[in-house]
């Protein structure tokens, strides 16, 4: 074949191909060019999550009637004019390409007037093919109108997901612009429903809070450092409050919302020592430098960028946070027994730290006296009753025994006791040695084949909410919770929308009462989420089951009586696979006689 130019349109569907992606993409751009402009409001209008519509409409400067044309047109842009302001960049956008990706593969209709003008024009575009500018009544600013998304390109439209999941993505790029521009005036609609109505705010906290919620922004912690003219700027969330994944970590350059590994790096190693293995820090950073420092030329998106000086920014995150952690009292921010029933126990272990970057052990004191009387069968953890207790009863032929004596039926055979070491593990004798359990393991264990047995048989135990509560989530929780609410509701999570991102959950397994229905629904949809985008139905659901389990066992650090070990250990015996826990783990080491006997060199 031939060496030849390719035609304009062949061109503009390359680009879209690298640049839209969903409806999501098209909001960001569009967003971004209304910001540009100077607008102090934006309304942004989707149906059926951005594929059949996405409007949005701003009062800034305007396009000249006479340069619409140019405006989709290929490479065509008013924000640089050389090679060298590609290093002076200080808008969102400058490749000039996004409106002319988008026309080629939409019905595209574009309005505008500037304040000089006594009337605004209208340009139609219909896959790439413009028609005639024609005179439209409008007010000063611009609004443009994507219909039918990829309707000339099926091979990109089938990949599109339902309209909640579109929605959630195409939220999530609207708080990015609107979290990193506060004194404008965002607004958010979805099928005329509002979703985001956030007033301008002169205060980034307060925007945060419009977006996130009073929990989280009420208990941030500021950040503000020079290094020479590079400014470092924002909130970082008290360990207190973490999550599973990276979500709510948002960075932003000269107002740009990016993404960069090495300070994504710098902030977990901030909070090493803070975070239980596996939670992920909260913040909202910003870094303001020179636009000569850094290249924003290097990603179709302009996502990612490249730093003059990686290695020292990296440094200053690092060194700010630590330094902001070690003289902030960051105890005394935790929850204190009042309203400890309205976190979760790893919360509440992450709370507790101390200002030198070290994690302490933190045992709830008042779960301690969560006893129940000695009336009948004794249940392990109180605090998580259920209706399947770990009783004494439910081991055949088992009598009254001492405390702390446990009747031990074990491979290695004959009887034995069992203490407790560091609220943590219980040493057990037998015949031919001792074992070290761990208890969380082996509860998680006990727990998760109990749960799986009653999801099976449609037999799991649910608690009614008298009054259904709700549940403020983010765009893409809510689309994921609604998508995913059958296989909830197998969990005994039933959930029902109730407006907005907000959710209503009118039932959650009785082995959960003890703990808010907030935080079983958020960890059910983080699990959702890391399915990725087509999980497999039944390892989601044993997923699922596992983040039960492990919620509902007894924690590394929690004190049990001597009947809740006795409890414990005879479960262990009826249970299926009691040698590992749902994660793999190993439940228990088991340490022979002769084994101790070489290491006291008796042998």
């Amino acid at each position: 074949m031939p060496i030849q130019l390719l035609s304009p349109s062949v061109v503009n569907r390359i680009a879209a191909g690298e640049v839209i992606e969903r409806p999501a993409s098209v909001v960001k751009e569009l967003i971004e060019n209304a910001v540009d402009a100077g607008a102090t409001r934006v309304d942004v209008a989707l149906e059926q999550g951005g594929s059949e519509l996405v409007r949005v409409t701003d009062d800034g400067c305007g396009i000249p009637a006479s340069e619409l044309s140019l405006a989709v047109t290929n490479h065509a842009t008013s924000k640089i004019n050389t090679a060298d302001d590609l290093f002076q960049v200080a808008t969102l956008g400058f490749r000039g390409e996004a409106l002319a990706s988008i026309a080629e593969v939409s019905r595209l209709t574009l309005r505008s007037r500037t304040a000089e003008a006594a009337a605004g024009a209208e340009l139609r575009v219909i896959g790439g093919a413009a028609q005639a500018i024609e005179p439209a009544g409008c007010p000063v600013g611009t609004t443009i109108e994507i219909g039918q998304l990829f309707f000339n390109t099926p091979v990109r439209q089938k990949f599109l997901r339902s309209p909640q999941t579109e929605m959630g993505h195409a939220a999530e790029a609207f708080i990015r612009v609107a979290l990193g521009h506060p004194r404008v005036h965002f607004r958010l609609t979805h099928g005329g429903r509002t979703v985001h109505d956030l007033p301008p705010a002169t205060d980034w906290q307060v925007r945060i809070g419009q977006l996130f919620g009073a929990e989280i922004a009420e208990t941030l912690i500021e950040i503000d450092s020079h290094d020479g003219p590079v400014r470092l700027s924002g909130f970082a969330a008290n360990p207190m409050h973490s999550r599973a994944n990276n979500r709510l970590q948002y960075l932003f350059l000269n107002g740009r919302a990016i993404r960069d590994r090495s300070l994504q790096h710098a902030l977990g190693e901030a909070y090493r020592g803070l975070l239980l293995t596996g939670r992920q820090p909260i913040c909202f950073l910003r870094l303001d430098m020179p636009p000569a420092q850094v290249d924003v030329n290097v990603h179709p998106t302009k996502l990612e960028v490249r730093f003059q000086d990686a290695g020292r920014l990296y440094s200053q995150l690092l060194g700010t946070l630590r330094t902001k952690f070690l003289t902030t009292d960051l105890k005394a921010l935790a929850r204190g027994p009042a309203d400890a029933g309205n976190s979760s126990p790893d919360d509440e272990i992450a709370a507790a730290t101390n200002g030198a970057s070290q994690l302490v052990d933190w045992v709830k004191g008042q779960l301690s006296q969560q006893r129940m009387p000695m009336d009948g069968p004794m249940p392990i953890r109180p605090h998580f009753e259920s209706n399947i207790p770990l009783t004494l009863h439910q081991l055949p032929g088992t009598e009254p025994i001492a405390p702390a004596a446990y009747r031990y039926d074990a491979a290695h055979g004959g009887d034995g006791k069992a203490i407790q070491l560091h609220n943590r593990y219980l040493v057990v004798e037998t015949e031919g040695g001792m074992e070290v359990i761990d208890q969380h393991a082996l509860h998680e264990r006990i727990l998760y084949e109990q749960i799986r047995d009653k999801v099976l048989s449609h037999g799991l135990e649910t608690q009614k909410l008298l009054v259904p509560e709700p549940v403020d989530l983010s765009a893409q929780e809510a689309a994921i919770a609604q998508e995913n609410s059958e296989l909830l509701a197998k969990l005994g999570v039933e959930v029902q929308p109730f407006g907005g991102e907000t959710v209503l959950v009118s039932s959650y397994p009785a082995m959960l009462a003890n703990l808010p229905p907030a935080e079983v629904l958020r960890e059910l949809i983080e699990r959702l989420i890391a399915g990725g985008a087509s999980p497999d139905p039944h390892e989601i659901l044993d997923d699922l089951l596992h983040t039960i389990a492990c919620k509902a066992a007894v924690k590394y650090g929690d004190h049990l009586a001597p009947e809740e070990i006795d409890a414990l250990l005879a479960q262990r015996q009826i249970t299926e696979n009691h040698h590992h826990c749902p994660h793999g783990r190993p439940t228990a080491l088991v340490f022979t006689c002769e084994e101790l006997d070489k290491q006291f060199k008796r042998i």
